[in-house]
């Protein structure tokens, strides 16, 4: 190799972990998880660091509900998505 030529540095790309904000309304909490980690344990710390039960929210993520053992990867999530966290609301009209 002469000393015009220079190999092209290779960009380290991070595609083991991902960027996600978790959003209710009132407040936003971003956190970064392995794409393989189940979104339980994001669950978990968003309901935990809002003083929350996992039992009173729901999660969506375009409209659709997230389970807890689905993973970023099976979800076909990238950097920087927003997952919706909302109360669970039963009810309905009695006929």
């Amino acid at each position: 190799m002469s000393d015009g030529e220079q190999q092209p540095k290779e960009e380290k790309t991070d595609n083991t972990h991902i960027n996600l904000k978790v959003s209710d309304g009132s407040a936003e909490i971003f956190f970064k998880i392995k794409r393989t980690t189940p979104m339980r344990r994001l669950m978990e710390a968003f309901c935990k660091r809002q003083g929350k039960s996992m039992d009173t929210l729901r999660f969506l993520i375009d409209g659709a509900r997230v389970g807890p053992d689905n993973t970023p990867e099976e979800l076909d999530l990238e950097d920087g998505d927003v997952i919706e966290a909302h109360r669970e609301q039963v009810g309905g009209c009695s006929a």
